[in-house]
């Protein structure tokens, strides 16, 4: 099978149109229609259903999917392991970061990637943890710096993992401010600024109000730790944030529960990294 009918066909199906993957190509829609057409007419049976605007596999699609997508893994591979003779370290990287990891950690670890690999061009796509995780699925990166999830699919490899510490903070002004040792009864009585219900922060959290059998009252759920921050600053409701984000618009909460989460770095499980994104990890693991 030509490989970049494969392509063709993945790309269709993960952007949902025939337009938006031309557009991630760089190919014209008919060139891509034509590579998915004969792509069909080699396997002799039609791959995609369109209907209403819509794009759904067919059932030789959903079979062939799967294996389209380890063939262009392994071309990938293949590339790799001729590039990876010389030792350089060079070519276009892509990357997704969590926005709390490309604000709090990427920016010293790009500036060292840049300053020992100048050759190397990057790719940046900032999204919430969740999202970075279907797009990867999808191919739209090599590495992904996220919040790691105990529910993660066994398609993803761990390339790093370090413990993100947390603390329950509230405004100085805030009625919880002035207690002494605040408990979880306490902090039931006020709102709750957290991220989404299925975040890890926020199971990690709910976690404990569910042992102690308390409520939580989450008003104005968001996945962007600054956002949270700065309504906890404000005195809206307290909140649990890394220990690296706190500074003086927060008081924390001495809470007798230790909280803490895994973030760490993505690739695809049998999609080999490139010397680029094994320099950028070496970094990431010097500086955190």
């Amino acid at each position: 099978m030509d490989s970049n009918a494969l392509k063709a066909f993945v790309t269709i199906v993960d952007q949902g149109s025939f337009s938006e993957a031309a557009e991630t190509l760089h190919l014209t829609q008919p060139a891509i229609s034509k590579r998915l057409a004969a792509l069909e007419t080699q396997l002799g049976s039609p791959l995609l259903e369109r209907s209403h605007r819509q794009i759904r596999l067919t059932d030789a699609g959903a079979r062939l999917l799967p294996h389209a997508r380890r063939i262009l893994d392994e071309v990938h591979n293949a590339r790799l392991s001729l590039q990876d003779r010389d030792g350089a370290v060079s070519g276009h990287l892509s990357l997704i970061a969590s926005h709390h990891i490309g604000l709090h950690h990427l920016p010293a670890w790009l500036q060292r990637l840049n300053q020992d690999y100048p050759d190397v061009t990057l790719g940046l796509q900032f999204t919430d943890s969740e999202g970075a995780y279907d797009r990867m699925r999808r191919r739209s990166a090599e590495l992904a710096f996220v919040t790691l999830s105990e529910s993660m699919d066994q398609s993803f490899e761990v390339h790093a993992r370090w413990e993100d510490e947390m603390v329950f903070v509230v405004s100085p002004d805030h009625p919880l401010a002035t207690l002494e040792a605040p408990d979880l009864s306490a902090l039931s009585g006020y709102d709750a600024l957290l991220p989404e219900a299925g975040t890890a922060t926020y199971r990690t959290v709910s976690r404990l109000f569910l042992d102690a059998d308390l409520s939580l009252n989450l008003p104005m759920p968001t996945n962007y730790m600054e956002t949270l921050k700065v309504m906890a600053g404000v005195g809206l409701g307290w909140s649990v944030l890394p220990v690296r984000m706190v500074d003086e618009s927060l008081t924390v909460l001495p809470v007798a529960h230790r909280v803490s989460r895994f973030l760490g770095a993505i690739g695809l499980r049998g999609r080999s990294l490139s010397a680029q994104a094994r320099a950028l990890l070496a970094i990431a693991g010097e500086i955190r």
